[in-house]
């Protein structure tokens, strides 16, 4: 494992380097599947998701970080403590922050400045510099520009650059690739299950592209979903319209990774729904999620319906509440006609720890 490594560390250093990625890799992925039993208009429906929040840091974000440093360090790309740079939404750069400095890396992340305070706490937490961006300054457009500038630039002083570019990075695909869609496969199937569809909130596109490039070679007729929010429709119009609350997806574009052509059709869930839905699980089930997963449980709901009887929808809880105390999460949010969240009854649901 990570071969050209003996060419670029002394003998101490790599032994340590060696043992911290173990320790990580130790740390990160292998999370449980829940299947979640409710009813929708008194239809009964199991729907099921993998909680992120086991994760190193409480995200899924963390598979993709890293991956993309495991994968670095195994072509060379990168030198011991150079600087990790990065433009992010906020848990990426959380998970590049404590991944980062595990490895001994210091890190530095822009991001847009309207992202939730415990976003912006944590990360100053693990070390790493935060340069925040406004509005007027471009947005996650805007922190994707001046990190690929500081990156170019190297300036004074810095010796050396890594930048992960995780819109475009064939490793943030890969990493799901070969981690969270094998890992929910065999989960299913240990239930006695094949997917018939996989619903995803496209932040990067990593999560839905990895998944479904994986469950596609192996589950014929599968169904690979995108989803966004409603009030925002970047995938369905290419460009930034509107403004919503889920943070984490959304960034305003379609990012390279993206290819529609290989996914199926986009779901889309209102802002004010999703936190409804968040609300909700947390609320009467205990499951302290965020957003996201607020969303993609309405999301993975809508194609459940949609396929009818037999249907097996999977998604995931991508983090947990805890990076959204100050947002609307912990807000009264009220019902708008036309939400779903309020015409859910859950009922309990089970955890898959293996396959």
């Amino acid at each position: 494992m990570l071969g050209s490594m003996r060419d670029l560390l002394p003998p101490l250093a790599r032994e340590l380097t060696l043992r911290r990625l173990a320790a990580l890799d130790d740390l990160i992925g292998d999370t449980p599947l829940l299947a979640i039993e409710l009813l929708f208009d008194e239809e009964p429906l199991t729907l099921y998701a993998k909680l992120e929040s086991k994760n190193f840091t409480g995200s899924i974000k963390d598979r993709m970080a890293f991956h993309i440093l495991e994968a670095a360090y195994e072509r060379g790309d990168i030198a011991p403590g150079a600087i990790i740079v990065e433009a992010t939404s906020g848990n990426t750069g959380i998970s590049f922050a404590a991944v980062g400095r595990a490895m001994g890396h210091p890190v530095r992340i822009y991001m847009p400045d309207w992202m939730s305070a415990e976003r912006t706490a944590v990360i100053r937490s693990l070390g790493a510099e935060i340069v925040p961006v406004s509005a007027e300054q471009g947005g996650f457009r805007g922190a994707v520009r001046l990190a690929e500038e500081y990156a170019g630039e190297r300036p004074d002083g810095v010796r050396e650059v890594f930048h992960p570019r995780q819109f475009e990075s064939a490793a943030n695909v890969e990493a799901h690739e070969l981690t969270t869609g094998p890992e929910l496969l065999a989960q299913l199937r240990g239930l006695g299950l094949e997917p018939t569809a996989f619903v995803a909130g496209v932040g990067t596109g990593g999560t839905v592209m990895g998944v479904g490039r994986f469950l596609r070679d192996e589950v014929p007729g599968v169904t690979i979903h995108p989803l966004e929010p409603a009030d925002s429709p970047t995938l369905r119009t290419g460009r930034k319209v509107g403004k919503h609350r889920i943070q984490g997806i959304s960034d305003e574009f379609i990012p390279p990774i993206v290819d529609l052509g290989h996914l199926d059709d986009i779901v889309d869930v209102r802002d004010g729904d999703a936190i409804l839905m968040a609300q909700k699980l947390a609320e009467e089930l205990g499951l302290a999620v965020g957003i996201s997963s607020g969303a993609n449980f309405l999301g993975a709901l809508q194609v459940a319906r949609a396929q009818g009887a037999g249907a097996v929808v999977a998604t995931v809880f991508a983090d947990s509440n805890k990076k959204y105390l100050t947002t609307d999460l912990c807000r009264e949010e009220p019902v708008l006609d036309g939400d779903l969240a309020p015409r859910v009854q859950l009922l309990t649901f089970c955890v898959v720890k293996d396959g």
